[in-house]
């Protein structure tokens, strides 16, 4: 009986490591910088947003929410992550486009809101402290 235990068990292991529901790979990110830094201007009005090369797969959105708080996403966009498409801004700044499949994706949440995707963005973790703002995973 406990050989039976054991086989369900172990079947029940295997199958619950299937895909990861986060296709972009994970790399390691920490940005800082300065919020007075002239590359994040656009972040001292309520939805502002800017893109910064270098970190992440495809690079970071920072986008400054309506009521202050702040989200960032990874620019690699989550249909086909393996072509690390850098999803482009839109001129509503509401939405990044990835124009390798035209997926749209909300800067709000990081969900798409028109596909083929059906994943959303990579978020980071913000915080803001003494006038520094700091990106990581």
């Amino acid at each position: 009986m406990k050989k039976v235990y054991f086989i369900v068990a172990a079947t029940l292991l295997f199958l619950s490591c299937g895909k990861n529901a986060d296709p972009i790979p994970n790399v390691g990110v920490d940005f800082e910088a300065s919020t007075t830094d002239p590359r994040l201007l656009a972040l001292n009005t309520a939805g502002g947003v800017v893109l910064i090369n270098g970190y992440g797969v495809a690079g970071l959105i920072i986008y400054r929410e309506p009521d202050g708080s702040y989200a960032a996403y990874d620019r690699c966009s989550s249909y086909k992550p393996e072509n690390k498409c850098a999803v482009t801004l839109d001129a509503s700044h509401l939405t990044v486009t990835d124009p390798c499949s035209g997926s749209k994706f909300s800067l709000f949440d990081g969900t798409p809101v028109k596909g083929p995707a059906t994943v959303s963005l990579r978020t980071y973790y913000v915080s803001v402290s003494n006038y520094e703002i700091f990106v990581s995973n």
